[in-house]
């Protein structure tokens, strides 16, 4: 029987994956999206409730590398593991993604939002599709794109609650447009990542 311990990698990728949801409820409700609980919160409820969405991604997106470390350490990886841990990243991901759509002013940021929502979608399609036929493990470059993307979405949260942190708006132009390009630039490697499993699926197919 395996220590208990060993249980811990699979229980951080779980509590990110929960932690995805309750980040976006939580921005969502910031910017008003519970039509009838929206009414009631004044303009600090709102900053607050952003600051712990922002405050649960970035504990829920380090947890990403801890769990991994630990599964490796201590020979603790495991199928579910394997399996949750694609599926917490995406939803942590997706619902940054949303979180800062539903904020507001972000038309420069529009397209390479929907292009990272695509990818992961076509990815994942892919995978269930193929499953059973050819394997797609997850590769370095794929992981660093998360990380990377994790790090664009954390800035675009920080700027959108500007003020809520107190913060002089001298300094918010030059890190908005710091965070547009992080975010451009991981939807570029985003979508360089998702060719790289199409091709390497292209490939395998063929030699079936």
């Amino acid at each position: 029987m395996a220590p208990a311990y060993k249980a811990i990698p699979n229980i951080l990728t779980g509590l990110r994956l929960g932690a995805g949801i309750l980040m976006f409820l939580l921005l969502a409700g910031a910017t008003s999206g519970f039509p009838f609980v929206s009414a009631w919160l004044s303009p600090d409820d709102q900053f607050a409730m952003y600051r712990t969405g922002f405050w649960i991604f970035v504990i829920a997106a380090s947890t990403d590398w801890i769990d991994g470390y630990l599964a490796r350490r201590w020979n603790a990886e495991t199928r579910w593991g394997a399996i949750l841990d694609p599926i917490a990243d995406k939803i942590l991901v997706t619902g940054a993604v949303l979180g800062v759509l539903t904020s507001g002013s972000v038309q420069q940021i529009i397209i390479p939002c929907g292009l990272i929502l695509f990818r992961e979608f076509a990815v994942s399609a892919l995978r269930e599709t193929m499953a059973g036929r050819i394997k797609l493990p997850v590769t370095l470059a794929a992981k660093w794109k998360t990380t990377l993307q994790m790090v664009a979405l954390g800035c675009q949260l920080f700027a959108r609650n500007w003020d809520g942190w107190g913060l002089p708006f001298d300094y918010l132009p030059a890190f908005q447009l710091f965070s547009d390009a992080l975010i451009w630039l991981a939807a570029i490697v985003t979508l360089w990542t998702g060719w790289q499993y199409f091709s390497a699926a292209q490939k395998q197919m063929r030699d079936l």
